[in-house]
């Protein structure tokens, strides 16, 4: 039998997503909004800083440069970390809990991480910078939404594929599908096929990682820091750095 009656229109593109899984995967344009995402641990540390009032984030690519960075502005904190530790002569590491309002309101960072800071310069040439994370992810969501162009940079470990930047990627990008975004490129697939469905997915994907394994050996602190990480929506704004 012949079906009556209109066809549910399908909600317009608001424009194209891409995923970088590694930094360097390809070039990011200048004309698009990059999302960067190291869930373990780098932004979201970094987005829980800003939200306790720090002046900004300064990325380095190595220690020594954090710390020739350093001299020129004494007032900054200097910030970072190798292996997941925080290193000798640096103010804080990357643990969340570290970055609390009264350490770090109205204070520049300067940060090194072993692959955070590395995902933040990748994209510097891109026309808009936001930290992405499961802590804030709806409002990420929300603040690339009418993007035209979007380009989530996964800083992965050391250069290579991260399953939770993966993951959290594909969390982005099924949420902005669904608003109406065109998914391009192979990379996006696959990571719309990682996504997780909800909160005990994503601290399962979080522990069950690398680098979330390696943390979570190296007990206390780091333990409580990929719960943190798997925590969804306890920041209601999204930053940009």
């Amino acid at each position: 039998m012949k079906r009556t009656g209109r066809r549910r229109a399908a909600p317009a593109s608001a424009g194209a997503v891409r995923v970088l899984l590694t930094p360097d995967a390809e070039p990011i344009p200048r004309t698009t909004a990059a999302v960067i995402v190291d869930v373990l641990r780098a932004t979201s540390a970094l987005s829980f800083a800003l939200a306790n009032g720090a002046a900004g984030i300064r990325p380095a690519a190595t220690p020594g440069q954090a710390l020739a960075m350093r001299d020129r502005d004494r007032e900054a904190l200097l910030c970072g970390e190798r292996d997941g530790r925080i290193l000798p002569g640096f103010d804080l590491g990357n643990s969340p809990a570290e970055y609390a309002r009264e350490v770090v309101a109205g204070r520049t960072l300067i940060f090194a991480s072993t692959n955070g800071s590395i995902a933040m310069l990748a994209a510097r040439r891109a026309r808009r910078r936001v930290l992405g994370a499961f802590v804030n992810a709806t409002a990420v969501v929300s603040a690339v939404a009418a993007e035209p162009r979007v380009s989530i940079v996964c800083a992965g470990m050391r250069g290579g594929f991260g399953l939770e930047d993966a993951g959290f990627a594909g969390w982005l990008v099924r949420a902005l599908e669904a608003r109406g975004t065109r998914l391009e490129g192979a990379a996006a697939r696959l990571a719309a096929g990682l996504a997780p469905r909800d909160g005990a997915e994503v601290r399962a994907m979080l522990e069950g990682s690398v680098h979330g394994r390696y943390l979570r050996s190296l007990g206390g602190e780091f333990l409580r820091d990929v719960a943190r990480c798997a925590e969804i929506d306890v920041l209601d704004r999204a930053f940009e750095v």
